[in-house]
């Protein structure tokens, strides 16, 4: 039998409430999605006044990162390449997609989930992905 770790619901909502906080702080609104190693969601938070277009965003972020193991920006820089770009439809994975905002999360060399954030401009969504993913990592 083949036992995968991931992210626990508790775990989840935590750094939920924290991004949520951070957000609000900023006097802004978006949406958070916390996804398990095969990219299905633990958790998920839709921030009053967000975007809702960042709904399904924030889901497939967290989709793509769990299961390429890279960061959205990541696959999107690489499909975007000048010489060596591809079609996002590449993968066969209408899921996919390649904006910043949406990181997975690794702990003793496997990826236990993935975190994502989207409604902010691209930079804000990355870094409250990656604050959600220290947060995980260093179980504070």
């Amino acid at each position: 039998m083949i036992q995968l770790p991931s992210i626990g619901y508790a775990e989840a909502k935590r750094v939920i409430d924290a991004i949520a906080e951070e957000i609000l702080r900023r006097g802004k609104a978006g949406v958070i999605a916390v996804a398990d190693p095969h990219g299905e969601l633990i958790a998920f938070a839709r921030m009053d006044g967000a975007p809702y277009s960042s709904i399904l965003i924030a889901i497939n972020k967290a989709y793509t990162a769990a299961r390429e193991r890279k960061a959205t920006k990541e696959i999107g820089e690489a499909a975007r390449h000048p010489e060596k770009g591809f079609d996002i439809a590449y993968f066969g994975e209408p899921r996919f997609v390649g904006w910043g905002g949406g990181v997975p999360v690794w702990k003793g060399g496997k990826v236990i989930g993935s975190v994502a954030v989207s409604g902010l401009p691209q930079m804000e969504d990355m870094e409250l992905a990656k604050m959600a993913v220290e947060m995980i990592s260093q179980g504070s």
